[in-house]
């Protein structure tokens, strides 16, 4: 089983498919990381020799933020985000949809289960 920075790579899948299963990577960039390597998109994970799979791995460790180190970098623009007070910041901390989205009928991904609110109640006489 191949197994490139940290991820288990599926090994019945296309070359080009394997590699978006490591995040940071989508198919360009696969593709892109499989033409300097020299592979085919098409040759299974599980039929790349160890040159291959080093080949793979150098070019992913010299050339690309992936994984950890990405992800750390995401949170750090968004904590960026939020502590310079603009307006995405305050989307981000407020929960709510930070790219333009409506809120008034969906957006319950981003708002969570809906918390619903009583009605007034009549004053009895």
């Amino acid at each position: 089983m191949a197994r490139i920075a940290g991820i288990d790579l599926p090994k019945n899948k296309r070359g080009e498919i394997g590699l978006t299963y490591i995040y940071g990577i989508g198919r360009s960039t696969a593709q892109r990381i499989l033409d300097k390597a020299g592979i085919d998109y098409n040759v299974k994970v599980q039929d790349w020799d160890d040159d291959q799979l080093g080949a793979i791995r150098n070019i992913i460790n010299e050339e690309i933020k992936v994984e950890g180190a990405l992800r750390s970098e995401v949170q750090l623009n968004i904590k960026r985000l939020m502590d310079i007070g603009c307006y995405r910041g305050l989307r981000h901390r407020k929960h709510l949809p930070v790219r333009g989205q409506r809120t008034k009928n969906n957006s319950r991904t981003r708002k969570g289960k809906r918390k619903t609110v009583a009605n007034k109640k009549k004053a009895t006489k």
